[in-house]
């Protein structure tokens, strides 16, 4: 009898358990925007259109990058989220659940800009670079090519540097 009351505990805390890890589920599907600070330091952008400063959010863990500008109805002119992953690797992103036409800057751990995705609001599709990078850096749809931001320019911002001086 011992035994089958340890296996009911078990299971019920295996239970209570799951059952805790739908509700934060439910909670991060709730439709609220997150909102993160914004980093002190401006990104700067080198690119054939000179250069050019935003101010951004960091998104460095997973339920942040998970989570990005979903649900988000606005976002300031020349502000963005700065997507940082912890090795260099393939990534791609989807739209799902976000309504702002976004362009996805794909940025290697030099610093260097991989390629510039195009983000359609809602879509499942997904969006990627051709290899891995170790950044995004999300920004309203069309500003890259308005500032001439394409693949070899070079981003800096404390968090890239820090990277790109370690290689």
């Amino acid at each position: 009898m011992p035994r089958l009351a340890a296996s009911i505990a078990t299971l019920l805390s295996a239970l209570i358990f799951a059952f805790s890890l739908t509700g934060l589920s439910a909670s991060a599907q709730s439709g609220q925007p997150m909102l993160l600070p914004v980093d002190p330091n401006p990104l700067i952008v080198d690119a054939t259109g000179g250069e050019t400063e935003f101010t951004v959010e960091i998104a460095d863990s997973n339920a942040e990058r998970s989570r990005g500008l979903m649900y988000r109805q606005d976002l300031p002119k020349m502000r963005g989220m700065l997507f940082v992953f912890e090795d260099t690797r393939r990534v791609a992103f989807w739209m799902k659940n976000t309504p702002l036409p976004l362009d996805l800057i794909f940025i290697g751990e030099d610093g260097r800009v991989r390629t510039v995705g195009r983000g359609e609001p809602f879509s499942e599709a997904p969006i990627a670079a051709a290899g891995p990078v170790r950044f995004v850096l999300e920004v309203h749809q069309g500003t890259a090519a308005a500032l001439g931001i394409s693949a070899g320019d070079r981003l800096r911002h404390p968090v890239i540097d820090a990277i790109a001086e370690d290689r």
